[in-house]
């Protein structure tokens, strides 16, 4: 008979397994109920080493062009959120200000400055062709490290030219002018413009826009924080979102500018600027042509704080990114860096996309191994070719690069008298993040549903942006393999230990299972999730808890599992304090979470696929509800939010959590975004209209979560109780044990 449930329940058996099943209880003492065996952690991929900048980053060409499409819809909002622009900002009043122009022989050259934000100021300089009128294409050139005016100096430009990287002695010791003095004398109006903290962007300081290394803890307040704070994470502020938005804002400049064909612009830099490039280009519909240098590989990612913040490479790399061009004309080397691969890894894979949308030829890079990282002369060569065939500048190849006399300090600086440089330093920063967080929180309230209608595009909005966050829905979990370990009848009730193995991803959980002796009707299961793990369902070693008790003696079944890092996942079995990061000595969350999910998001994941599990074994019909407690609640809200109505009912007591009271990234709990999106309250409004019982938000339940149910026409199906802290699991079970009010959710 124990053989026949456990085929029921759709577990696969070994000979082992059956032998412990036949053996009796695996526990680690008396006070642990264990599946695998003592001093044994499941074989789970998320044990091993974490991913960095420094990982492989594979592009696998999805099979259709129709798989692609989605797949580039699902990245394009990755990045959008990642950067802090998930919706995008208001483009707010520019203020440019053009002054001080300087002739050169085919050129002229100007000053620029203006608002991407309110009184945070973009600097650089626009370049014009002379003495031609109409309108020409455009080149917009985010410049990288080392800042527009990087200078190799008298020695370095020699070794440069005897080396064949450089052309001339003058103008080459300045290689980011040179480009753009080039491309303009071809008939191109091109803008280069600050990275924060080179050259004439001043209010943030260069030391920590791209050499912050340690925590500030004067600027890790809850109600006022700087740059690369818990809670600047928390709202997914970053110099790397920063720096998205200046390049999209100098888009909108420079496309306005009367002597602009807008229907012509191309976008080209190199190192920190190829990464730039990447992904400008990636999310804004309006350049045709591209040339991101140096950063298109499958190795190294970029090395600075600038070039990395939270979410933006999990599950991808800069080679896919790129690919979100297509099929519009993308160039770059190849040179003896990160990139030295690209030929092998990479370039094929983009190939092979841009060839089954019909576009082989729009994708081009040339190996130049036998130089360094570079933006050379000879590498700005290939790129003027490539500017020239697709912004349809028709000049005669090859283009020859032509000396220029340098700009002198008075020529190329935008700050002066008449123009005296904005304040900067702390104040500002904090003045900065306050902006951008009063901003955001004006759109994402402005969200807040009222209608079927409005639900709606709250969940286009707030839910795509979760479903980003935690990266990965139920569709996406995938096959499921159980390995049945024991099993006993323990009075009127059966109890069974398994792994539940997530193939796809290289996932394994410990689970306890509950069933009645004897089911009536349908199945009815409730996910029992707590913060201490699976060994929450009992008490004293063995025994059950009185709520794991009465929901079995009215019939239902309990499941309980070790979510990542609980119960089995420890080898000590003490809880883990903080979340694991990547051996960096750099104290910068985007350094571990542009690459790994964090802890929170790992264990929804494990949620989803529990879920999934009983999905499957129970088949259509299945009752599945969710009990949150003793920490978990968060967690059984977010899991809640993807799920919808696969979940019939949820209890879960919040215990007043919220993400913005967080004082460390390396919280367990820490999930970047998620005060940007509304925080605890925004995941408990994902998941109306699914019956939803609330502990630890008072009498109330929080005004987003009501509004949520008011505009589904199901203010009922949620109810938010004051009881003491001491009766909640009653309480909850209590209330899981009622009547449905209405049919479960399908």
């Amino acid at each position: 008979m124990a053989h026949d449930r456990l085929i029921r329940y759709g577990l696969t058996t070994s000979l082992v397994a059956w032998q412990i099943v036949c053996g009796g209880l695996l526990r680690a003492g008396t006070d642990a109920v264990r599946v695998l065996p003592d001093g044994q952690v499941p074989q789970d991929r998320r044990l091993g080493p974490l991913k960095d900048l420094n990982g492989y980053f594979p592009f696998r060409v999805p099979a259709s062009v129709e798989a692609w499409r989605q797949r580039a819809t699902v990245l394009r909002r990755q990045i959008l959120v990642a950067t802090g622009l998930w919706p995008l900002p208001e483009r707010t009043p520019l203020n440019a200000v053009i002054h001080g122009r300087t002739l050169r022989d085919g050129f002229t050259v100007e000053k620029v400055f203006f608002e991407s934000v309110p009184n945070h100021f973009v600097t650089g300089l626009l370049f014009r062709p002379r003495d031609k009128t109409g309108r020409h294409p455009a080149v917009l050139c985010p410049h990288g490290h080392g800042g527009r005016l990087q200078d190799y100096g008298p020695k370095k430009i020699r070794e440069l030219i005897v080396q064949g990287a450089e052309r001339f002695e003058g103008s080459g010791r300045f290689p980011k002018l040179a480009r753009c003095t080039q491309l303009a004398r071809m008939g191109c109006v091109v803008f280069i413009y600050d990275m924060i903290g080179y050259a004439d962007s001043v209010q943030i300081p260069r030391a920590l826009a791209h050499g912050f290394s340690k925590r500030r803890p004067e600027f890790e307040g809850t109600e006022s924080w700087g740059l690369f704070s818990t809670q600047a994470e928390l709202r997914l502020q970053s110099i790397m979102g920063l720096q998205t938005w200046n390049s999209v804002r100098a888009l909108d400049w420079l496309c306005s500018l009367p002597d602009v064909d807008p229907a012509r612009i191309g976008v080209t830099g190199g190192s920190g600027g190829g990464t730039q490039t990447i992904l400008l280009c990636a999310i804004d519909p309006r350049p045709v042509v591209a040339f991101p240098q140096g950063m298109v590989s499958t190795a190294m990612q970029g090395g600075c704080t600038c070039e990395n913040c939270c979410l933006l490479r999990v599950g991808t790399g800069n080679v896919e990114l790129a690919a979100l061009f297509a099929p519009k004309p993308l160039g770059m080397t190849a040179a003896n860096d990160w990139t030295k691969e690209m030929m092998q890894k990479g370039y094929p894979q983009l190939e092979q996309l841009y060839g089954m949308l019909g576009a082989k030829d729009h994708v081009f890079c040339k190996p130049l191994l036998h130089f360094h990282h570079n933006y050379n002369y000879v590498t700005r060569a290939i790129m003027y070719g490539w500017m020239n065939r697709y912004l349809g500048l028709g000049l005669e190849e090859p283009i020859v690069e032509e000396d220029f006399r340098p700009l002198t300090p008075a020529e190329r600086t935008v700050w002066d008298h008449d123009h005296p440089r904005p304040a900067g330093g702390p104040d500002y920063e904090r003045s900065l993040t306050r902006y951008l967080a009063d901003q955001s929180d004006r759109q994402i309230d402005a969200l807040i549903p009222s209608d079927a209608k409005s639900l709606a595009t709250y969940r286009q909005i707030v839910g795509a942006a979760f479903q980003t966050i935690f990266g990965r829905s139920l569709a996406d979990v995938g096959a499921i393999r159980t390995e049945a370990i024991a099993h006993e009848k323990r009075g009127p009730w059966v109890e069974h230990r398994l792994l539940v193995n997530v193939v796809d991803h290289g996932e394994q959980l410990p689970v306890i299972r509950l069933d009645p002796a004897e089911t009536v009707g349908q199945p009815s299961v409730v996910v029992w999730v707590d913060g201490a793990g699976k060994n929450a369902i009992y008490q004293d070693g063995s025994n059950l808890r009185p709520g794991v008790r009465r929901l079995l003696e009215a019939g239902k079944s309990v499941v309980a599992a070790d979510l990542l890092y609980q119960g089995e996942f420890l080898r000590d079995g003490q809880p883990i304090k903080q979340t694991r990061m990547v051996e960096n000595p750099r104290e910068f969350a985007g350094y571990t979470f542009a690459y790994n999910p964090t802890l929170f998001a790992h264990r929804v994941h494990d949620l989803l696929s529990v879920v999934s599990w009983l999905r499957t074994t129970l088949g259509p019909g299945a009752e599945i509800d969710m009990m949150g407690l003793n920490g978990a609640g968060p967690l059984v809200a977010a899991a809640r939010a993807e799920l919808g109505p696969v979940v019939d009912r949820a209890a879960i007591d919040t215990a007043g959590f919220r993400f913005r009271n967080l004082t460390s990234y390396r919280d367990i709990n820490f999930l970047p975004g998620a005060v940007k999106y509304g925080d605890l309250p925004a995941l408990l409004a994902l998941g109306a209209p699914s019956q939803l019982w609330l502990a630890g938000e008072g009498d109330q339940p929080p005004r987003v979560t009501a509004a949520a149910y008011r505009a589904a026409e199901q203010p009922g199906k949620i109810v938010s109780s004051n009881v003491p802290r001491q009766h909640v699991p009653h309480a909850a079970v209590e209330w899981l044990l009622r009547p449905p009010a209405t049919p479960p959710n399908r």
